[in-house]
């Protein structure tokens, strides 16, 4: 339990999603034009996150890697099927990804009408994509190492702490550029432009977590 609350504080503030590996960039910069949406999209990222990463590590060691399928006998022991992994991980993130729109277009229509194009695009944001391969590359680690996912409670922590670190990035930006609407920015710098130099300042100051020992 202790390695599994560590793994969920690091994927919020040191292995952030957006601020240590810029994954899933493009609906955050989209969609972070003010909170209520930015909290929309980023709790059906967590949602995501939460569902497909212990489906993908259950195939991952009882499927995928070499030898994970001898608990079929001993003529299946040899086998190695890493080599479907992209397949199979990114259909399952597209299954539940059309599970998400369908229930957030039957309980929250304007939430829906809001995000528009970006929550279906859920099921290509590199940030899940990445999870899961991050999720991929942790299991073989070994078990002294920090970073390492033993067990489906530690891959359950890093989804929900991957989930939670990319919705507060999301949160953050969209509360900023909510109060730059009302400030006086010079025109060159306006939109994007400030956004950036937003988004750069934010990416530093989560640096500042990278030296915790957890």
């Amino acid at each position: 339990m202790e390695n599994a609350l560590s793994i969920f504080v690091r994927s919020i503030f040191v292995d952030n999603m957006i601020f240590a590996y810029f994954l899933g960039m493009c609906s955050y910069l989209a969609v972070s034009k003010n909170v209520k949406t930015s909290i929309g999209l980023g709790i059906a990222v967590t949602f995501v996150l939460l569902m497909t990463l212990p489906v993908n590590y259950l195939l991952e060691v009882y499927v995928l890697r070499e030898g994970a399928l001898a608990w079929l006998g001993e003529n299946f022991a040899h086998l190695d099927l890493s080599y479907l992994s992209f397949i199979l991980f990114i259909a399952v993130i597209a299954a539940i990804t059309q599970l998400v729109e369908m229930v957030v277009e039957k309980f929250s229509p304007s939430l829906y009408a809001s995000l528009g194009i970006f929550l279906p695009l859920i099921a290509v944001n590199c940030a899940i994509m990445g999870g899961a391969l991050f999720m991929q590359q942790r299991v073989g680690l070994e078990a002294t190492d920090p970073k390492a996912l033993t067990n489906l409670v530690d891959v359950i922590a890093y989804a929900l702490g991957s989930g939670l670190g990319w919705m507060l990035a999301i949160v953050g930006l969209a509360a900023i550029r909510e109060k730059l609407e009302y400030s006086d920015v010079p025109a060159p710098l306006r939109g994007l432009g400030i956004t950036f130099i937003t988004v750069g300042l934010m990416a530093l100051a989560f640096l500042c977590f990278s030296g915790l020992k957890i």
